[in-house]
């Protein structure tokens, strides 16, 4: 039974990896950027106008509240595919007279648009075919339909997204505001089976399918899981005065540490490190352990992204 549960989880595609902290906190933003973009879809459309428009909106949610991280959900996808998208939209309504052949080339165009423009967001073909199969309401609009309610509620829930997930030190919208990277681009080379990012581009371009994440990051992801492969738990000998660690917990829990002291000897219970707390649980605390308990703590270490800036 175990291995006809597992069989079919793995068909079924099922991820279980995601903490409950992070789907609560998902939970809560997406109820909160719809709750604003409703009323706005609402006041512009009405009733029937915002019963199309909503769902695009609620898509383009789940993105940036549930995927914050994710390739689709960065601001140039988000706005980028939603206003193109409208675009389409209101000039396919407008130029083509056949309602059925005017819905697939709304969607079909803006996928085209999006693609040409490298601002793929899957909910923008939601508000492409809104724009002509819409109501009365919508189809008053015109190209007014670009900026509202499409382009403000883009906003809104952009700056939405951005205040929202400050408030989870884990989580950071756009990911550009993330203070911390599990590997900088520039010494990911230092892992003894580097992968050259050219060939992960080719492994991409031989696939030719969208994927949520760009060859920066998978390049990332394989130097960590080569470099966890390498070293599974931490050793004393790895926490070293100025890097930054994280434990690696979920939710509340999680917390980044800078050791900004230490005090070194051979013997492990006088070798002590002092090290504040940067970000999460016990921000702008300090504290001291010996080096042997502060490696029991990590988890990983973690490098800051203003280094990657001044690079």
């Amino acid at each position: 039974m175990a291995q006809f549960l597992k069989k079919w989880l793995k068909l079924l595609s099922i991820d279980s990896s995601v903490s409950n902290a992070e789907k609560l906190a998902s939970t809560l933003g997406g109820f909160v950027g719809i709750f604003l973009i409703s009323g706005i879809s609402f006041y512009f459309t009405g009733a029937s106008g915002a019963a199309l428009i909503v769902p695009s909106m609620g898509a383009s949610a789940v993105l940036v509240f549930a995927v914050p991280h994710g390739k689709l959900s960065q601001p140039w996808a988000l706005f980028g595919g939603q206003l193109s998208s409208a675009v389409v939209g209101v000039s396919c309504y407008y130029l083509v007279p056949n309602v059925f052949v005017a819905s697939g080339l709304a969607v079909g165009l803006a996928i085209g648009v999006m693609h040409l423009l490298r601002c793929i967001h899957p909910p923008g073909g939601a508000t492409a075919l809104a724009a002509v199969i819409g109501s009365a309401q919508i189809h008053a609009l015109g190209y007014e339909y670009v900026l509202t309610p499409v382009f403000l509620n883009t906003v809104v829930i952009f700056v939405t997204a951005v205040a929202f997930n400050s408030f989870f030190p884990w989580r950071r919208y756009p990911v550009s505001l993330m203070r911390f990277v599990d590997v900088p681009s520039f010494d990911v080379k230092k892992s003894s089976r580097f992968i050259d990012k050219q060939y992960i581009e080719r492994a991409l371009a031989d696939i030719d399918l969208v994927v949520d994440l760009n060859a920066d990051d998978l390049q990332r992801l394989f130097a960590l899981t080569l470099e966890h492969a390498e070293t599974p738990t931490f050793s004393a000998q790895q926490i070293k005065l100025g890097h930054y660690y994280t434990n690696s917990k979920h939710g509340a829990e999680w917390s980044v540490r800078h050791i900004i002291d230490e005090a070194t000897s051979d013997d492990p219970k006088k070798d002590m490190v002092i090290y504040r707390v940067v970000e999460g649980h016990g921000l702008k605390s300090a504290d001291s352990c010996t080096r042997t308990e502060f490696a029991r703590w990590a988890a990983r270490e973690l490098f800051p992204t203003h280094l990657e800036n001044s690079k």
